[in-house]
């Protein structure tokens, strides 16, 4: 009889020599891939009542890893595009076992073989300048919270930086005067420098000014003096759009995240003739075919293209082939 694979085993060599030593993933990486496999653990031992130190690698078969994906979208209400990402650290994993477990290569082949879900491409929400003015003037600039709230939306809006990298910009990261700009480190490990505009100039003078924080304090610290987390970040922009929209009527009908500030930032370059080229180095995109999605979310882009064409004066009727073998191809 086949010993089975030890599931705990594999999972720490995965996580400390696969993704920490040999590929030095990211801590964003990580902390997906350990959200995964708790989420995945919890599931196994609410399943076989198990406890997740006792489990075998056979324990997490095809029909299982299906059954949790399953649970991802209909039991905690996760879209498709998050139920990819969770199957895709399943499938990292899975290839790292198969190299240590040849034993077990039929079991990882099946899962391996889970295809991920196609799911629809809605057009990309942004704000107009408008409704970004609305949002930025929404924190209360009396306050010392609001003025780093205003500070790091105006911020946002123009650079259009992940989270993860506004969290991880620190005072050393802005530098001003002539070019001014401000350093990050995006996906990837990939460095890249954003130019600032005036106003995001004289925003960020004043508050480094107020912050006095050392070269490697965060830029917008929590009260604590930390940096703040993804999830204050997303608490404080939804907290200003509600505020907003009481002086800005267009935004009642918008979701507005951290990330449509993102799109907001590339959107405002594409409307002014910036080459996709370089908004897809602005925003740190791996490839220019990523920009591609801003193309197709503005409608004004869309209506200035249609005015340029002519209207084409052909009678109305249907085509019919003047010749034999033009008929006989037609009929096919």
């Amino acid at each position: 009889m086949k010993a089975e694979a030890n599931l705990p085993r594999l999972l720490e060599g995965f996580f400390s020599e696969r993704l920490m030593h040999q590929r030095q993933a990211s801590p964003h990486t990580i902390a997906s891939y350990r959200d995964t496999f708790s989420l995945l653990l919890r599931f196994l031992q609410e399943r076989t009542n198990k406890l997740p130190s006792t489990l075998s690698l056979q324990d997490l078969d095809a029909p299982v890893v299906g059954a949790f994906l399953e649970h991802i979208e209909k039991g905690r209400g996760n879209s498709p595009r998050t139920r990819n990402t969770r199957l895709a650290a399943v499938h990292a994993f899975f290839g790292y076992a198969a190299l240590y477990e040849p034993g077990v290569s039929a079991l990882v082949q099946r899962v391996l073989a889970i295809p991920s879900k196609r799911f629809e491409h809605k057009p990309i929400a942004f704000l107009t300048q408008e409704e970004i003015q609305a949002l930025v003037a929404a924190p209360d600039a009396t306050t010392w919270l609001g003025r780093r709230d205003r500070t790091l939306l105006l911020l946002t809006a123009q650079t259009g930086l992940r989270v993860s990298e506004l969290i991880g910009l620190c005072c050393q990261d802005v530098v001003l005067g002539r070019g001014a700009h401000v350093r990050c480190l995006g996906k990837g490990r990939k460095a890249r420098c954003t130019p600032l505009r005036e106003d995001a100039v004289t925003a960020l003078s004043a508050w480094l000014d107020e912050r006095r924080g050392q070269p490697a304090d965060p830029l917008f610290p929590n009260r604590g003096g930390g940096p703040l987390s993804c999830d204050s970040i997303e608490h404080l922009v939804g907290k200003y759009a509600t505020s907003a929209r009481q002086c800005c009527p267009s935004l009642e009908k918008k979701h507005i995240t951290p990330h449509v500030l993102r799109h907001s930032a590339a959107m405002a370059l594409l409307q002014h003739g910036i080459d996709r080229a370089v908004i897809a180095l602005w925003l740190g995109h791996e490839s220019v075919e990523t920009t591609q999605i801003y193309l197709h979310a503005d409608m004004t882009m869309k209506a200035r293209a249609l005015a340029k064409t002519s209207n084409v004066n052909v009678p109305p009727g249907r085509y019919h082939p003047d010749d034999e073998l033009l008929a006989f191809l037609k009929s096919l």
